[in-house]
């Protein structure tokens, strides 16, 4: 009986050995009620991250609010008569290879007109939103089974430093700040979104609504931009890499949601077969596949470059084509290697292997054998900057722990280590992206900027002259207009600009040699013809005028001052019933033409006049 208490005690003291808790805590042992509130202090760390994540993406981009319009969000906004009806909104999207970039300008023109505000502000908000779904599958899969035992306890911090750099990298500029750009920006988060509901789902034991929204995300990606093309493949080699361990246990669980996701093509497909003709990726006649792919070496290299030092950026590269293969031997041997390495660690079913397989398959679509006339655009590398951060953020983590342990310093030492380099490196990357928004604030400053860099750039010299123009410096903006010449002689809107430059300060016999040059280069183009029209009446050549006058209207019937144009020519010639009927059709055009309606008056009078007289 005396043995008994001993050997229940040693029992006890068994299991305690083996892991369970003593009957009485003593100090310094956390007691049940201790560790549920731990729980509740880790919930509540985790929980703040998304609020860090918003924060950085406003510190990042408040700069950008008051940014202009500019290149292309000429045409696509300011120009653009779709955007101005909202309702019905199939009318806005018809006929578009981007109906969701549409759709969300014309609910900014709804809610706020050309104020450039509402513009910048949905292009961070979905920037924003696009991070934190970033940050959730990255959390997701550092805590996945197959990277759990190493980063489970790391994966919400590990996921969140590279959803902050991912947010407040310059690099990112081009695709939130330059608004028509937005169109990079909504593909990148319906690709996340397809990605992440992908995930969920394959974790859920009821994942029919997480994979039906992932394909509904895939088929908004299509109507986004034309990149998304590369999402189901995307997907496709997670799930094998993440989640199923081989294509074989993918195909036997879940190949009905991968056929769904590639049917989304078809989206994509009709989208481009039905949209107008000048919303088509632009193709260069004599520009060939090979001759593209080798120029994209040296792009890439360059991309890869700005991911770690992001300077100079540019909005507009103008990138000289390579000429042969050796001229970008140097980036080949670089690009080639990551590669080959992105294939083997695939095989190898390594995560590094996706990440290169992302960063590639995003960009071949745009940086592959296709001659698109843009040769480098840094907002291509919207969604490859993800692979290349979560990589450096992950690589740092193992850098960080592997020095520790050599040091045979403690390894509570690394987390301040990191929190450190963290704030540091988003702190620069944030003031950098500060600085570069600041670039954006007029038409002005952004090409200033783009002709300090890329000086033998002609459409940043063509750009610039007219800012300056507009700011009334006819000098300054002749002189750019030259150079973009000088630089590209078939440039036929340089030609144009300059013309009237020229004919602004009376140079008539000049401005006359580049409007026919531009007429001479592009013979269907309405402008050139009005403008050539015009510096021959000065000129006293009235017929020539006229037949040059009538060609623009031809050309474009909905052309105002054209009819208003040809009607002065008429009516010098003494045609003046067919002169009225220009100045009448220039007056309904555009019913606040002043000068028409001054010259519709007159020649009103006239025809009065002969009418009256005996």
């Amino acid at each position: 009986m005396k043995g008994r208490p001993r050997s229940r005690r040693e029992v006890k003291v068994q299991a305690t050995r083996k892991g369970s808790l003593p009957a009485t805590p003593h100090a310094g042992r956390p007691r049940p009620a201790d560790l549920g509130r731990g729980r509740t202090r880790r919930w509540s760390g985790l929980s703040l991250i998304p609020f860090v994540l918003v924060g950085v993406g406003l510190g990042a981009y408040h700069s950008s609010f008051t940014g202009a319009f500019v290149l292309d969000d000429l045409h696509w906004v300011i120009g653009n008569v779709k955007i101005r009806r909202l309702w019905p909104p199939w009318e806005v999207m018809a006929h578009a290879s981007r109906p969701l970039v549409e759709l969300s300008l014309a609910v900014n023109y709804a809610l706020g007109g050309l104020n450039v505000w509402g513009y910048h502000a949905f292009n961070l908000a979905v920037h924003i939103l696009a991070g934190l779904v970033l940050f959730g599958i990255l959390r997701r899969t550092l805590d996945s089974e197959t990277l759990r035992a190493r980063y489970g306890r790391s994966a919400p911090w590990l996921a969140m430093a590279a959803a902050a750099l991912w947010i407040v990298h310059p690099l990112q500029t081009e695709s939130v700040t330059y608004i028509i750009q937005r169109a990079e920006a909504l593909m990148g988060l319906f690709f996340l979104l397809t990605l992440y509901c992908v995930i969920r789902g394959a974790q859920s034991p009821n994942p029919r609504g997480w994979f039906t929204a992932a394909v509904l995300a895939c088929a908004l990606g299509m109507g986004s931009k034309e990149v998304m093309v590369s999402a189901p493949l995307v997907i496709l080699l997670y799930d094998r890499v993440f989640i199923a361990g081989s294509f074989k246990n993918l195909c036997r669980q879940r190949w009905r949601l991968h056929a769904a996701l590639a049917a989304t093509w078809v989206v994509l497909a009709a989208l481009l077969a039905t949209g107008r003709v000048e919303e088509q990726t632009v193709l260069v006649a004599d520009l060939t596949p090979w001759r593209y792919a080798i120029t994209q070496f040296g792009v890439i290299a360059h991309y890869l470059r700005l991911c770690f030092w992001p300077h100079p950026l540019v909005l507009d590269y103008t990138w000289p084509t390579a000429p042969t293969l050796a001229s970008v031997a140097p980036a080949a041997v670089l690009v080639l290697a990551l590669l080959g390495g992105t294939v083997w660690a695939l095989h190898r079913q390594r995560p590094p292997g996706f990440l290169g397989a992302w960063f590639f398959l995003i960009l071949s679509p745009t940086s592959s054998i296709m001659p698109i006339a843009d040769v480098a655009f840094e907002h291509r590398m919207y969604l490859p900057l993800a692979a290349v951060v979560a990589l450096v953020v992950i690589g740092g983590h193992e850098f960080l722990r592997a020095v520790l342990r050599r040091l045979v310093a403690p390894d509570h030492l690394r987390r301040p280590l990191e929190v450190g380099l963290l704030v540091a490196a988003v702190a620069a990357l944030g003031y950098t992206t500060v600085r570069r928004n600041e670039d954006y604030r007029s038409e002005y400053s952004i090409w200033s900027d783009t002709v300090a860099k890329r000086p033998m750039n002609p459409r940043a010299h063509y750009n610039l002259g007219i800012a300056v123009d507009q700011q009334g410096k006819i000098e300054e903006a002749i002189a750019h207009f030259s150079e973009a010449l000088r630089l590209s002689p078939d440039h036929v809107d340089a030609h144009i600009n300059l013309g009237a430059a020229l004919f602004s300060q009376g140079r008539i016999t000049e401005a006359t040699t580049h409007f026919a040059e531009a007429v001479r280069l592009k013979p269907n183009y309405a402008v050139a013809h009005n403008n050539l029209g015009a510096a021959l009446v000065r000129q006293g050549q009235m017929k020539e005028a006229a037949l040059h006058f009538s060609e623009a209207v031809r050309l474009k019937p909905s052309y105002p001052e054209a009819h208003d144009n040809l009607g002065t020519a008429l009516y010098a010639q003494g045609q003046i019933k067919e002169a009225i009927a220009h100045f009448s059709e220039a007056v309904r055009l555009k019913p606040d033409f002043t000068a028409a309606l001054k010259n519709l008056r007159r020649a009103q009078a006239s025809q009065q006049q002969v009418k009256d007289s005996p």
